[in-house]
């Protein structure tokens, strides 16, 4: 029987996730062509794989739907001041989404997506290095760790991620406050204890980074199309059709890679994913990097800092409130005051950013083809760990695509689950 090989594929989005599927794919031998609005080798770029964190983080297996959070949610969202914000004039756009949040609150859905969060985030670093062998990296990459500090007030909580990572056999070693600020002395001492994750990376460039892959997409003959990509279908088993204002392209295949404009596409095809948005914030301190030498997280104050080339990059928060609102300068405000508070040596603040990390109420991402058009293929839904997911993602999807057997059980990250 003659091996099966795909003729062509179109991926609509050019950030991490597109761009990764799309090199894996074109070293498969298939030909590719990426769409988006937005060309990743324009200044112009600030998508979420401009903005984030920068941080590798294989470690990260849980999310927000855990139990011992639950009685802090109602009080977070009702403060004008913290880590988690809602705003009030998209609650009726979300019902579906809390629905399906709140049937995944409780401690065996926890440990499901942690468990298969784990899967995949075990082989997210080794992906990366696979395809650094081939980019050049200089001054894009650091390997020097990442800490997390906290106070005594929420210890069940850190007790509890200790423990599930331990179990699943997470390499993490814990520090006293005086271990940190030996590693970290410019920090101020408003914190108890943390933990450190030694193999960690972190982007000194997030956008640097995606330009070197998406370049080595296009060396290796991969093509890009900025155009805004409208419609999708599939017609008959073995044709796929995708569609901006201006023309029509067809496919063998196609794949779905938008972050938190995917439910557009998806919602097309008959089904009822519930994809939204966490929005998120960044700030730069330009010329603070080298106050701090490493990626340090705040937890109790849900945010983080990174030393980046810009400068030492501030980041964090969660705020519920869709695609169309306004950027909110209280968010804002809070990242630069936690900041300030954690590094009293910061002055004036710069480049203020707001990005849209696509999420799915069980904290785990859509890796698959789609129920009702099996040519169709989706790569979303990776919500705060969409950069340390891009290359695990990458070689995952494409080896749907390629019709390849996995030893990986894949069901969990199927959009089944949500029809």
């Amino acid at each position: 029987m003659e091996k099966y090989k795909c003729k062509s594929v179109g991926i609509i989005g050019s950030g991490i996730q597109g761009v990764c599927v799309g090199l894996q794919l074109i070293k498969k031998g298939v030909p590719v062509t990426i769409f988006d609005r937005q060309d990743p080798l324009s200044i112009e770029f600030k998508s979420a794989s401009y903005g984030n964190a920068g941080h590798f983080s294989p470690y990260a297996v849980l999310q927000f739907n855990r139990p011992d959070v639950l009685s802090d949610v109602p009080k977070m969202l009702l403060s004008s001041d913290g880590p988690l914000a809602l705003k009030w004039n998209y609650i009726p756009k979300m019902y579906n989404w809390f629905f399906h949040y709140l049937k995944n609150f409780n401690k065996k859905s926890m440990l499901h997506t942690a468990k298969y969060m784990h899967q995949i985030l075990n082989l997210s670093n080794d992906a990366y290095e696979e395809i650094f062998k081939e980019i050049d990296i200089t001054n894009l990459v650091e390997k020097k760790g990442i800490i997390y500090v906290w106070t005594n007030k929420n210890l069940r909580s850190r007790e509890l991620e200790i423990k599930v990572r331990n179990d699943l056999g997470i390499k993490q070693k814990l520090l006293t406050q005086k271990q940190i600020l030996e590693l970290e002395p410019n920090l101020k001492p408003i914190f108890d204890a943390g933990v450190i994750y030694e193999t960690a990376m972190h982007a000194r460039d997030p956008h640097g980074i995606l330009k070197e892959i998406f370049k080595l997409f296009l060396k290796k003959g991969g093509k890009f199309i900025q155009e805004n990509i409208t419609e999708i279908k599939q017609i008959g088993e073995n044709q796929t059709i995708i569609r901006s204002g201006k023309e029509e392209y067809k496919f063998e295949k196609s794949v779905i890679a938008s972050g938190a404009f995917s439910k557009n596409l998806t919602d097309q095809l008959g089904e009822n994913i519930p994809l939204d948005t966490e929005r998120g914030y960044h700030v730069h301190f330009k010329d603070m990097d080298n106050l701090i030498s490493r990626p340090v997280i705040f937890l109790d104050r849900g945010f983080g800092m990174t030393p980046m080339n810009q400068g030492l990059r501030a980041v964090g928060t969660v705020e519920l409130g869709g695609l169309k609102n306004p950027p909110s300068q209280k968010r804002i405000q809070y990242i630069i005051n936690c900041a300030k508070e954690l590094l009293p040596q910061l002055g004036e603040h710069e480049d203020e950013w707001l990005g849209f990390r696509p999420t799915l109420p069980d904290f785990l991402p859509i890796l698959g083809p789609s129920l009702k058009n099996k040519n169709i293929i989706y790569a979303f839904g990776h919500h705060h760990l969409g950069w340390t997911l891009g290359a695990v993602t990458g070689k995952i999807v494409s080896g749907i695509v390629a019709g390849e057997k996995t030893n990986l059980d894949l069901s969990p990250y199927s959009s089944k689950r949500f029809n």
